[in-house]
């Protein structure tokens, strides 16, 4: 590299985060992290009583559709039971792949 080159690199290494800043990390306002942590707790709550309820809906539904000799409720019953375990997977697994993706949140 000539002397020209270095020059350069180092200017522009020493320019251009002036310019643009190179990391801006997300952060909550003072005192605001509390009440995020509040609702989140609520939500993991909520979501924890949905699966709950449609793990009941489901088994009930399969459990009438073989009382009263229903096939398509009792298919439905299996459905829904599959489909509360798949989405309690996703709703395990999900959070760690966005994380993977997005990383730590700052730009």
């Amino acid at each position: 590299m000539t002397s020209l080159s270095v020059v350069a690199s180092h200017l522009v290494g020493a320019v251009v985060p002036l310019i643009i800043p190179l990391k801006v990390c997300p952060k909550a306002p003072p005192g605001a992290q509390k009440y995020a942590d509040d609702v989140m707790g609520y939500v993991l709550w909520g979501v924890g009583i949905v699966f709950f309820l449609g793990l009941v809906i489901a088994i009930a539904s399969l459990v009438a559709g073989r009382i009263v000799n229903m096939p398509h409720a009792t298919k439905m019953g299996i459905v829904g039971i599959v489909m509360v375990i798949v989405a309690a997977i996703a709703y395990v697994v999900a959070p760690g792949i966005v994380d993977g993706i997005l990383g730590n949140g700052c730009i």
